[in-house]
């Protein structure tokens, strides 16, 4: 799966292991310290099921504290595994292993348990044409690495800041005077970039048609509501459903026809998976 999901720039992925390291090591790690800087080796087992994301920044860990550890990985980004699974074997310098074992351990766990939730509702999402979407609920400073994790998972990223597309809501049609004052604004100012729009209404949602935006947003529709305003639609304009978009809905949401969900909780209700390090050899 890892073949098919480019990773973000290594200068991202850099960043976001040194200030996770300057975080927890400070002025350095006293208890390493204490132990003889020798060779050692080790291994990470899965506590729990999950969907493996986050690798590159767990050997990014390592590597900012040992240039020359090695890392063998028995899993691929993207796979599922069980409780037991050994997920990768390494060797290196004994001071650079446990100093690096929780920043590691963090960004694998963390990305992982995104990925797991977000492979979570692509499943419950088969066999229909409805897409997930992340949103910019995201934890502060990890959106890239989050977002990655989204598409490890089968998700698709919404857009990664609110600079790389342009998202008319409420406040800004307010301020602008209608959906079509605000559409001819944005178009002009920036005709490069997508253009997404929420609605309330069916109303709106027709008005919003009439733009030819690149996205309908439409928000706290009832199924009803959601059913004609995918015959409004007709395929013209994609549709997203934001707002009360739980779990136990996806599949009526999915049955009226829509195109996406956006769900905010694949960033922001993170349950990491339980995983762990140890030094020695592997279980069999």
């Amino acid at each position: 799966m890892s073949e098919r999901i480019p990773v973000p720039p290594e200068s991202v992925i850099e960043a976001d292991v040194a200030r996770a390291l300057a975080e927890d090591l400070g002025s350095g790690d006293v208890t390493a310290a204490l132990l003889p800087d020798v060779a050692e080796h080790g291994y990470v087992i899965a506590k729990e099921a999950g969907v493996i994301a986050g690798r590159p920044w767990f050997d990014a860990c390592f590597r900012a504290l040992d240039p020359f550890v090695r890392i063998d990985w028995r899993i691929s980004e993207g796979d599922r595994v069980a409780a037991g699974d050994v997920l990768c074997t390494f060797s290196g310098r004994s001071r650079a292993l446990v100093s690096a074992e929780r920043c590691a351990l963090n960004f694998l766990q963390t990305l992982s348990g995104t990925a797991t939730r977000t492979g979570e509702f692509v499943a419950e999402l088969a066999g229909s044409r409805t897409r997930v979407l992340d949103t910019r609920k995201t934890l502060p400073g990890l959106r890239i690495a989050q977002k990655y994790a989204v598409r490890v998972g089968g998700g698709v990223n919404h857009r990664i800041g609110l600079f790389d597309a342009v998202m008319l809501k409420e406040n800004h049609v307010h301020a602008a005077g209608s959906i079509a004052a605000a559409a001819a604004q944005a178009k002009e100012r920036f005709p490069d970039l997508p253009l997404i729009i929420e609605v309330e209404n069916l109303d709106e949602l027709r008005q919003a048609l009439a733009t030819r935006c690149t996205r309908i947003l439409v928000d706290e529709f009832s199924l009803a509501d959601l059913q004609e305003a995918v015959k409004i639609a007709a395929g013209k304009i994609p549709l997203e459903v934001s707002g009360g978009v739980e779990f136990a809905r996806l599949r009526e949401i999915a049955g009226t026809g829509v195109d996406y969900v956006s769900v905010g909780a694949l960033t922001k209700h993170v349950h990491a998976i339980d995983l762990s390090m140890r030094l020695g050899d592997p279980p069999c």
